[in-house]
């Protein structure tokens, strides 16, 4: 197949570009690089990857037969779409609709990156694809949240009224090799602290929780949805739950660091807990996670000690 994917430059589309090319595929990777990075595709040079500079909330263009497109651009990170609200907003918007358009005009099947945030501070605990969520639309992170609400129901239109094959995938929290060292993040920003030896950084109490899900687990997942005839909804992540503060403990651990946890006010609208049900994953994929925390954990950190500099 002949793939788009926007957001090609990013964590988790350069971990997809990856594997579509080893299955063998032709990948077109869409990226204005807000937030990606050419270091993530460089090694993709001489494959059959082709790489345009473009903002996909502006017209997409894309010459040849395309089979699938996938719509991954997009900040992720708090930090991210804090600093540039109006684009994450936009993106998530005008940026799907250029999307789903171009999936329309080349026939395609199209898949979308929608997250767990669309259940904002859930009062459903694990989140099933069945809630609809708790969400301030007028909140500092309402235009991550909206935005990826909206592409939701965007998608979903053209599903019905276009008869698109379309995939939406819910991503929980996921890590790995290529996050930024100034992600914002949990797990980039409590590994960076750690490997200096500076104070690592807790918002709010600690106990609310997160799952986290390694890239490839995460990927596979991904690909097993697009292969399959579901149109609705599906969650991907790690339903093994932790505080935050273990996470941090666990990291301070495993770097040997000297640092120690320091708390700061919880920011607004933070959500106080955050565990998928996959269990339609799980019955309709066949698809669970199966990289164990430590082993992910210490893949990622010997990432950032190179891409840091800093020695064993």
């Amino acid at each position: 197949m002949r793939i788009v994917i926007t957001g090609a430059a990013g964590f988790i589309g350069s971990h997809l570009s990856d594997a579509l090319l080893d299955r063998g595929h032709s990948v077109v990777g869409i990226d204005n690089l807000i937030t990606g990075d050419v270091a993530n595709i460089a090694h993709l040079a001489g494959r059959d990857f082709l790489f345009i500079k473009h903002n996909v909330t502006n017209y997409v263009i894309v010459d040849g037969p395309v089979d699938c497109v996938f719509h991954w651009a997009s900040p992720a990170s708090p930090i991210d779409y804090l600093e540039w609200p109006i684009p994450t907003l936009k993106v998530g918007a005008l940026g799907t609709h250029n999307a789903l358009g171009l999936a329309k005009a080349k026939g395609a099947k199209f898949v979308l990156a929608s997250t767990s945030e669309v259940y904002g501070d859930p009062l459903e605990h694990p989140q099933t694809e069945g809630y609809w969520g708790n969400v301030n639309p007028v909140g500092p992170r309402g235009v991550y949240d909206e935005a990826k609400r909206f592409a939701e129901a965007i998608t979903m239109a053209y599903h019905r009224y276009h008869r698109l094959d379309t995939k939406i995938v819910r991503i929980f929290n996921t890590y790995g090799p290529r996050m930024r060292i100034n992600d914002g993040r949990a797990v980039p920003t409590f590994i960076a602290q750690a490997l200096r030896n500076e104070d690592v950084t807790i918002f709010g109490s600690g106990s609310q929780t997160r799952s986290f899900c390694y890239i490839s687990d995460l990927v596979e997942g991904i690909l097993r949805l697009m292969d399959s005839d579901i149109n609705d909804p599906v969650n991907i992540g790690n339903p093994h739950e932790m505080s935050i503060e273990e996470m941090a403990t666990l990291i301070i651990g495993m770097t040997g660091s000297k640092s120690r946890i320091v708390f700061r006010d919880l920011p607004t609208d933070d959500p106080k807990v955050r565990k998928p049900d996959i269990t339609r994953a799980r019955t309709l994929l066949g698809w669970e996670p199966t990289v164990p925390l430590d082993k992910g954990l210490t893949s990622t950190i010997e990432y950032f000690r190179k891409k840091m500099h800093v020695p064993v």
